[in-house]
């Protein structure tokens, strides 16, 4: 039987999502509590992989079992045997013909900063020190120029290997939350530091290291040289996976 996972997870310990020979991985800590639990060998495969330092606040996942056990007790079950960092939030039976990873429609990321004339220590494990003070205007109109359907070339980092490098943004939004600034992404999928370079490509307009000319040419062109510095990947989480309908019953 097929069950899904909601699964929040702490990424500052972790070499990333997905199974390796040399490294702590999420991935490899959701099988091996399956396989305590009950004897299976089972592979828990996730919406997608997120890098080393990678966090998630809902990151969706299945794993298929031979045991039968009652849906929303299945994460209860895992937790028992899982470390600190990593938490199954919800569980249950998957619709059918449900995957995790190919039935994905929009995922949702967030990128945290926070400006300050001095660093907080308090802050610094999911959030970005930026010395100074925030351009949130600024930062808005570069973010605005990403929606839509766009070739992402230049956002991607080398060594990624995907047929496309075609995306669509469906919304970027610059969100102020206290000391934070947000940048909350929504698109249908992301390539390989996507997010974490779009960030610094914003930051970086906002301090007046690039133009809005730069921007639009390297989404035309594919010029890794018109755009921002790849951040930190401490201040990335996975926010949400959306499926275009309720994977849980309320």
């Amino acid at each position: 039987m097929r069950y899904v996972l909601t699964v929040a997870y702490d990424g500052t310990h972790f070499c990333g999502w997905q199974v390796q020979n040399n490294g702590r991985t999420v991935q490899a800590e959701l099988n091996a509590a399956v396989f305590k639990a009950f004897g299976e060998n089972a592979t828990v495969t996730a919406s997608g992989r997120t890098d080393a330092g990678v966090h998630a606040l809902a990151q969706v996942c299945h794993v298929d079992l031979n045991a039968e056990i009652a849906g929303e007790k299945l994460a209860d079950a895992l937790n028992q045997r899982l470390p600190e960092d990593v938490s199954v939030l919800r569980s249950a039976v998957a619709p059918r013909d449900f995957d995790a990873n190919r039935s994905a429609k929009k995922k949702t990321y967030c990128y945290k900063v926070y400006f300050s004339p001095r660093r907080n220590p308090i802050y610094d494990r999911y959030a970005v020190w930026i010395k100074g003070a925030p351009d949130i205007e600024k930062m808005r109109e570069a973010a605005e120029r990403f929606v839509g359907e766009h070739d992402f070339a230049a956002y991607c980092a080398s060594g990624s290997q995907v047929k496309t490098t075609v995306r669509t943004i469906y919304s970027f939004d610059i969100e102020e939350e206290g000391a934070f600034v947000n940048f909350k992404v929504c698109g249908n999928g992301f390539l390989y530091n996507m997010v974490r370079t779009l960030a610094g490509t914003v930051l970086w307009y906002s301090m007046g290291k690039l133009s809005s000319a730069g921007i639009d040419a390297s989404l035309k062109d594919g010029d890794r040289n018109k755009v921002g510095k790849t951040m930190p990947a401490k201040g990335l989480t996975l926010q949400s996976v959306d499926y275009g309908f309720e994977l849980f019953k309320v």
